[in-house]
């Protein structure tokens, strides 16, 4: 139960800081803006599946269904993060800017992880 709260709350953060940082900027592109919608919505889906597995038994066959489900949709999620949609924003945006944006990464996530430990799984994504 530690492990999987540590991974939610390292997630969720993660998630966060992302949209506070790259996902804001992509979503002000008209050229990039349906794919940050995209990932947005990716994050809520995963977050929805925390919120799911919080209230399962850690030692049922439902849950592990449930955490596999949700594994193989943060993984893809990461593939088209890391394939698609990353090499399309580092086109559009200058090396500055980048660098820019993963300041504000950097710096966002200390908070986040702060709220993710704060708040329970779907609290606070609409």
């Amino acid at each position: 139960v530690e492990l999987f709260e540590a991974l939610r709350i390292e997630i969720s953060a993660h998630a966060a800081a992302e949209e506070e940082s790259l996902y804001a900027t992509m979503l002000a592109n008209p050229d990039l803006r349906d794919e940050a919608r995209h990932s947005v919505s990716e994050h809520k889906e995963i977050d929805d599946f925390f919120g799911e597995l919080t209230e399962l038994d850690p030692e049922s066959g439902e849950w592990t269904a449930k955490f596999e489900e949700m594994r193989h949709r943060y993984e893809h999620h990461i593939d088209e993060e890391e394939e698609e949609m990353f090499p399309s924003a580092s086109e559009k945006l200058s090396s500055e800017e980048e660098k820019r944006l993963a300041d504000i990464f950097e710096r966002r996530k200390p908070n986040e992880i702060v709220r993710a430990e704060e708040t329970e799984p779907g609290d606070a994504r609409e």
